[in-house]
């Protein structure tokens, strides 16, 4: 097996090992939220500008994810005063387009 076949074998377990990890997580009783995480402590496979858990570069990043208690995400409320804007944040079970990194 040459060096690309190896990274890419490499690169597929470690997919699948996180995939199952997340996904053992929403059996037990929890759901993706996005919006709420602090910068670098989003949990895994955030989205454009993250490439796994702990890599988003924005608080409260719109497409980067926190693992909560299902059916606690939509009443997650960050205060204004812990925003930078000053305004209040909510969670949301699918991905947003603000506080989003700059390119």
């Amino acid at each position: 097996m040459n060096n690309s076949m190896k990274t890419i074998a490499l690169a597929s377990a470690v997919a699948t090992a996180l995939a199952a990890q997340v996904g053992t997580a929403q059996a037990d009783g929890m759901e993706k939220c996005y919006g709420i995480a602090k910068a670098g402590q989003n949990d895994c496979a955030a989205g454009p500008g993250t490439t796994c858990a702990g890599t988003s570069k924005v608080d409260y990043q719109g497409n980067a994810f926190k693992l909560v208690p299902a059916g606690t995400c939509e009443s997650t409320v960050i205060d204004a005063s812990m925003t930078a804007d000053g305004m209040e944040r909510h969670g949301s079970l699918a991905p947003l387009d603000r506080d989003m990194p700059e390119t």
